[in-house]
C-alpha cells in the first residue's frame, strides 16, 4: 500500500508541474497585464510596478522563480489586494468555500443514493420514472439558473430563506441546494443503474433464498457493491463542486474563495488566478488518490497490486 501511494504521489507531482507550467504560460499569453485597465498608468509608474514584482525579468527567470515559490507553497503577492498575498486570500476564503462544498457534497450523496435505490427497487414503475425525471432536470439545468430560481421562489416569493450573504445556517441552504443539484442527479443515475445490475446478481438471489429480509439484502449486499461507480465519480465531483462554487458564491454574495477568483479574472490579478488554479489542482489530484485507496476498502476483490499494474 505504501509503495503504491508513493508511486501515485510521484505522478501527482508530475501532473502538478504540468498544471503550474500550463497556467503560468497561459497567463503570460493573455493580452494585457496586471496593471492594465481602463485608466492607463503613466509609463514610469507601470515600469516601477513591473520592476517591484519582477515582471521586467526574462520569461524563463519568472517561470523558474514561480516554480520555486510554488514548491515552497508561496503563491506570491496579489496585484490588486494591497498588502495581501495569494496565500492570505486562500486562507481566508477557502474555509467558507470548503464548508459550502462539503454541505453540497453530503446533500448530493445522501439524496442521490436514496433516489437511485428507490428507482432501482421500483424498476419500470412510477417511482423509477419520477427519479429519472428528477435526474434529467438536475443534469440539464445549470447551477446558476438553479440558484436564480431558488432565490426567486424560496426567498423572494415565499420568504423562507435569505436571498444572499453568509451569516447563519439559513443562509447556506439555498446555495447548498443549488450547488448539489447537478452532482445529486449524476449520483442518482449511477446508483440506479448499478443497483439494477447488482440486484440481478446470483449472490443477491442466494441471500434472498436464505430468507434475509429485503431491507438487509438491499443495505448489506446491494448498496455496498453498487457504490463503486459512485465512489469513482466522487473524486472529480469533490473538486468540481468546490470549483463550481465560484459562480454560486458570486450569485449569493458569499465571501469565499470563489469571490476572489472571479474578481481576479476581472482585475487581471494573475497571481491569484494562477495560485487558486494550482490550489484546486492539488485538491483534485488528492481526491482522485483518495478514491483509488477507498476502492480496496469498499470492495476487497480490488487489489492494490492490480491497480499498480494498471497505473
Amino acid at each position: 500500500m505504501l509503495r503504491y501511494i508513493g508511486k501515485r504521489l510521484v505522478y501527482i507531482l508530475i501532473t502538478l508541474w504540468i498544471i503550474v507550467t500550463a497556467t503560468f504560460f497561459l497567463m503570460q499569453a493573455a493580452p494585457g497585464g496586471p496593471f492594465s485597465g481602463e485608466k492607463k498608468l503613466p509609463p514610469e509608474i507601470e515600469a516601477n510596478l513591473n520592476a517591484h514584482y519582477g515582471l521586467d525579468q526574462p520569461l524563463y527567470k519568472q517561470y523558474f522563480d514561480y516554480l520555486v515559490s510554488v514548491a515552497q507553497w508561496d503563491f506570491g503577492p496579489s496585484f490588486k489586494y494591497k498588502g495581501q498575498t495569494v496565500n492570505d486570500l486562500i486562507n481566508s476564503g477557502f474555509p467558507i468555500s470548503f464548508t459550502l462544498g462539503m454541505e453540497a457534497i453530503l446533500l448530493a450523496l445522501a439524496l442521490g443514493v436514496l433516489l437511485g435505490v428507490i428507482g432501482a427497487l421500483n424498476h419500470n414503475k412510477w417511482p423509477d420514472y419520477t427519479v429519472a425525471v428528477i435526474a434529467v432536470l438536475g443534469i440539464s439545468i445549470p447551477s446558476f439558473i438553479m440558484a436564480a430560481a431558488l432565490q426567486y421562489i424560496f426567498a423572494m416569493k415565499l420568504g423562507l430563506f435569505p436571498v444572499a450573504q453568509w451569516e447563519s445556517w439559513a443562509h447556506t441552504f439555498l446555495p447548498t441546494l443549488a450547488l448539489a443539484a447537478t452532482p445529486m442527479a449524476f449520483i442518482a443515475r449511477l446508483t440506479r443503474s448499478s443497483m439494477i445490475e447488482v440486484l440481478g446478481s446470483d449472490y443477491i438471489r442466494t441471500a434472498k433464498a436464505k430468507g434475509l429480509s429485503r431491507a438487509r439484502v438491499t443495505i448489506m449486499h446491494g448498496i455496498r457493491n453498487a457504490m463503486l461507480p459512485v465512489i469513482t465519480y466522487m473524486g472529480p465531483m469533490t473538486a468540481g463542486v468546490l470549483t463550481g462554487s465560484f459562480v454560486i458564491e458570486d450569485i449569493f454574495g458569499i465571501p469565499g474563495l470563489g469571490a476572489h477568483f472571479v474578481n481576479s479574472i476581472t482585475n487581471r490579478d494573475y497571481t491569484v488566478i494562477m495560485g487558486v488554479t494550482v490550489f484546486f489542482g492539488v485538491i483534485l489530484l488528492l481526491c482522485v488518490l483518495l478514491v483509488d485507496i477507498l476502492y480496496g476498502f469498499i470492495d476487497p476483490r480490488i487489489k492494490i497490486s492490480k491497480a499498480k499494474k494498471g497505473a
